[in-house]
């Protein structure tokens, strides 16, 4: 996908953008869903009860991580040209799309923002897991319908998995909110 918030020297027509645009906001639309709680999802307190909408900071966060999606992983990458690893893409997202400022690895993030059980998700929490065998290892922004984007070393370079997938589903730790 092409870039629609970065500079670009070869920029798709503008009936391609279009269409982009209205790609995301077709995927977006399932957003305001939570997913189907299981035995294993709580995380928080059963009080933690949230509007299924999304946010308006939190539905831009998630626009621009779908952007992101096809650049390329490098460990300790900040920005899109050099390469991204998990933490470095969150930051950057949350700096560009919402004017946030996390810093630090996926456990630095996990310190920060408010609990949310995992069953009211909402476009822009962040969901950590520990995929190192160490708290808080991975982490990425949650979009709606049970996905998430992140930037995973394995196959090098962001995309979307599904909070149900077999690797990540067990691995889960929390999810983190950091809008209203």
């Amino acid at each position: 996908m092409r870039s629609l918030h970065t500079a670009n020297t070869s920029r798709a027509p503008d009936a391609l953008n279009a269409l982009a645009a209205c790609c995301i906001a077709v995927l977006l639309t399932a957003c305001g869903v939570a997913p189907t709680r299981g035995p294993d999802m709580s995380t928080a307190p059963a009080t933690d009860v949230r509007s299924e909408t999304a946010t308006e900071q939190g539905s831009e966060v998630a626009i621009y991580a779908l952007d992101m999606i096809g650049t390329g992983y490098r460990f300790g990458g900040k920005n899109p040209e050099a390469g991204f690893d998990c933490s470095g893409m969150v930051s950057y997202i949350f700096s560009r799309a919402a004017g946030l400022k996390l810093r630090g690895s996926a456990a630095d993030m996990a310190r920060q923002g408010r609990p949310v059980d995992k069953a009211n998700l909402r476009p822009g929490d962040l969901v950590f897991f520990n995929t190192l065998n160490r708290p808080f290892s991975h982490v990425g922004i949650y979009i709606g319908d049970g996905r998430f984007v992140h930037a995973p070393s394995g196959n090098g370079k962001v995309h979307i998995s599904r909070m149900d997938n077999p690797y990540f589903a067990p691995r889960f730790e929390m999810a983190r909110a950091y809008f209203n």
